[in-house]
């Protein structure tokens, strides 16, 4: 069973179709580059699967249930919303780390709230608060040193490079533990030689029971790294396959052109 399917996803803003019937599955494990010029629809693509858009048209199926179906006639609620939200982290290109809290407060502050949100209803004792606590701590600082800045655990986002900054929001973002990882260009913000740290810590985290979907313009990443590739164009899906049925063996003028553009 695939981890997601995407079926038919439209989507408008007034008169401009951005999203024009996009479809695609992934399996856990996998991970997805989405490459293509500015204007195609990628970033759409992103903010409706976190539900920070919601599509005209479509559906969404995580794990075999259907968390969005644009037919369905219940709106959803925003604490439904939220939960769905749950199953995408999203990282995005500005990093949008809170200034006035800790590297390690910036990850643990949803996941903690994510925590006490399943006992919803009942009063926590000081015991079970404390042990939400040390468990969301422990967690960030196994992350932390997962991507390196363990020893910046105290520090103040300001105090940080950009590529710190955008390898703290991987960790926010992981902290919840989504069924699928979003990246919206995560290195678009960043100096060429912040770069290849933000990408070193994505292509790490490559692995069996965790899926990726790479919005990116670094065409040697999406090679590279990613299992399958979707070029977008004009709101549609103009092609999808492996690296080598992308950089290879395509015959798309559409993509083709596009590779010859950022190739230089």
């Amino acid at each position: 069973m695939p981890i997601l399917e995407v079926k038919n996803l439209y989507k408008s803003f007034g008169r401009e179709e951005v999203l024009k019937g996009i479809s695609f599955t992934l399996n856990k494990g996998d991970v997805l580059a989405v490459i293509g010029s500015s204007g195609s629809g990628k970033t759409t693509l992103l903010r409706c699967l976190n539900f920070l858009e919601k599509p005209d048209k479509g559906q969404i199926i995580v794990g075999g249930k259907t968390v969005f179906n644009a037919d369905a006639q219940e709106e959803l609620d925003e604490q439904a919303l939220r939960k769905n939200r749950l199953h995408f982290g999203l990282v995005f290109q500005s990093f949008n780390l809170f200034p006035q809290y800790s590297v390690h407060k910036n990850i643990t502050l949803a996941a903690e709230l994510l925590e006490k949100e399943k006992y919803k209803g009942q009063k926590l004792t000081k015991q079970q608060k404390k042990e939400i606590q040390d468990r969301v701590s422990r967690n960030a600082d196994e992350l932390l040193e997962q991507i390196g800045l363990l020893d910046k655990k105290d520090a103040y986002p300001c105090e940080l490079s950009g590529g710190q900054q955008q390898r703290v929001a991987i960790a926010r973002a992981l902290a919840l533990s989504p069924d699928v990882l979003c990246f919206d260009e995560p290195t678009s913000a960043l100096d060429p030689e912040l770069t290849g740290e933000v990408l070193k810590v994505i292509r790490n985290l490559k692995s069996s029971d965790r899926t990726m979907i790479v919005v990116t313009h670094e065409m040697e990443f999406a090679r590279n790294v990613a299992d399958k590739i979707m070029f977008m164009s004009d709101g549609i899906i103009e092609a999808y396959g492996t690296a080598e049925d992308i950089f290879t063996n395509s015959t798309n003028e559409k993509l083709n052109a596009f590779l010859m553009k950022t190739s230089g």
